[in-house]
């Protein structure tokens, strides 16, 4: 249906890169304003200190803002209809009661991978982050965040952005979105917003930030047939060091939407879709998930029969590497 709305529009000039999701994206972020300022806030006092900061505290941080993008990834009009998903409360001082709603967490490895490409990287190499986006709006906030802290903490030295080429799933970000988004942050009033903006749009000019759309993630295929359908969007992500892929969607992707066993390992259920070291980061919102102790979802059927499908859980899922 999104690609009818599409073709719909396109054959209809002057509407012809009429966005039908623009309006619900654009509250979505208003709506959200108090936590993205609490955010931005946040981000710009730990940029000041980062220097001051050692290597514990540095990780402690890098777990936090990670979670913080977990989170975001509730905010997703595909699930609630349309109707408003904003982040009214500040999600920094929810953590530690979310912490334990973590299924699978792979945060550590993460670290461990990011941390010894800085410690061994040369001053002419880079470290490269991927982040397959999913929502705008306040989503789209928590992985800029994420994003400017991989940089400032010079975990990574460029961070590769992937959206959608047409309006998709309601809320999934397109490069307007991506531009709106980030003007919209450097026009606040507030000054660490603001602050927040200038950076990203700096990023931006001098190449440590690269929005990247392909028609691929628009398509009904599962990623492992990626190197075959699209060669070219494998062989930009095997530059990566990591992948970050955002939600659900790219989840059942990733995984074939198949009814696989909750023990199946993540790397059997990628059947064959390695083009680097890769993570999930997503709440749960579909009926598949892969990867989980034996047992363990068994006790979350007993007590919760949605628990797959609330956004209540999330995962960060990692392969690669040991």
């Amino acid at each position: 249906c999104y690609i009818r709305l599409h073709y719909m529009h396109i054959s209809h000039p002057p509407i012809d890169d009429f966005d039908v999701f623009k309006e619900s994206k654009e509250q979505n972020f208003f709506e959200s304003q108090e936590s993205i300022v609490a955010l931005c806030t946040h981000l710009q006092e730990l940029v000041t200190a980062i220097k001051d900061l050692d290597e514990n505290q540095l990780k402690d941080e890098f777990f936090r803002l990670l979670q913080i993008s977990l989170w975001g990834n509730k905010c997703d009009l595909s699930l609630s209809g349309g109707e408003t998903s904003s982040q009214k409360i500040n999600i920094i001082n929810s953590l530690e009661e979310l912490k334990p709603l973590i299924l699978v967490n792979d945060m550590e490895r993460l670290w461990s991978l990011l941390n010894n490409c800085k410690k061994t990287r040369e001053k002419a190499s880079i470290t490269r982050v991927d982040i397959v986006l999913d929502n705008s709006g306040f989503e789209l906030v928590t992985d800029l965040v994420l994003a400017d802290f991989l940089l400032s903490s010079q975990l990574a030295t460029e961070i590769h952005f992937y959206g959608k080429t047409i309006p998709w799933f309601v809320s999934d970000t397109t490069i307007h979105d991506f531009n709106w988004l980030i003007e919209q942050v450097k026009s606040s009033n507030h000054k660490w917003m603001s602050k927040c903006g200038v950076d990203w749009e700096n990023y931006i000019k001098m190449g440590k930030w690269v929005y990247h759309d392909h028609i691929f993630w628009t398509l009904p295929h599962e990623f492992c047939v990626m190197s075959q359908v699209a060669p070219d969007l494998y062989a930009e992500l095997q530059k990566a060091h990591l992948i970050l892929f955002k939600g659900d969607l790219n989840y059942r992707k990733l995984t074939g939407d198949r009814k696989w066993e909750f023990t199946i390992p993540f790397h059997q259920a990628l059947n064959g879709f390695h083009p680097a070291p890769l993570c999930s980061i997503r709440t749960l919102k579909a009926e598949i998930q892969v990867g989980l102790q034996p047992g363990q979802a068994e006790q979350y059927m007993a007590s919760e029969p949605n628990w797959l499908t609330s956004g209540k859980y999330g995962i960060f899922q990692f392969d690669g590497p040991l």
